[in-house]
């Protein structure tokens, strides 16, 4: 048997260096580890680096919305008042998301770097990975696999006042408080 890997950094390239690594490290609450020779690594646990940029001499093109690549990358809270907490902390950093979704699998806040890169804010809605993917092969899922949007500032008023989490985590919470929010779809096409 052959080991298993796991995800150790991602790499950006940029032409927006300083930028791009401010946004990171406010995103993420990570800090600069080395800077120099149009690269900087940033951490924010027990890993050397998880995200880098690398900046060359020439400035990059914008990546067009309609080119293949990457969509997104994710980082997952222990639990939903640190997703809230940081939803909050952004905000007042001026760092509005793009989009929360309620997935179902997980509660969501989609954001996009200076670079129009997405970025994933998540928490896991079930407590082990047989649970989620019993919800994945379920009807719920399967007749709209992206999920429904919510608004977080709603979430946290409920969750101040005593709403449970077990509540606030399910696209049914999602609907009932923000029945009028657009497809996630429709957000993330027009962004």
């Amino acid at each position: 048997m052959s080991a298993t890997p796991k995800l150790a950094h991602v790499v950006l390239q940029t032409s927006k260096l300083e930028e791009m690594r401010d946004w990171y490290c406010a995103v993420l609450k990570g800090h600069v580890v080395y800077e120099g020779h149009g690269l900087s690594f940033v951490t924010f646990d027990e890993e050397h680096h998880r995200v880098a940029f690398i900046s060359p001499p020439e400035t990059l093109e914008p990546r067009s919305r309609a080119a293949a690549g990457l969509h997104h990358v994710a980082y997952t809270f222990e639990a939903l008042d640190d997703l809230l907490d940081r939803y909050t902390d952004l905000k007042s950093q001026g760092i509005d998301p793009l989009v929360p979704v309620q997935h179902g699998i997980t509660t969501s806040i989609y954001y996009r770097d200076p670079d129009r890169n997405s970025v994933e804010m998540q928490i896991d809605n079930f407590p082990n990975v047989a649970g989620a993917t019993s919800y994945m092969t379920g009807p719920e899922f399967d007749e709209d696999p992206v999920g429904v949007c919510f608004e977080p500032d709603k979430m946290i008023d409920a969750r101040r006042a005593g709403t449970s989490v077990d509540e606030l985590i399910t696209r049914k919470w999602a609907l009932a408080t923000s029945p009028d929010m657009p497809s996630p779809l429709t957000i993330v096409a027009g962004a």
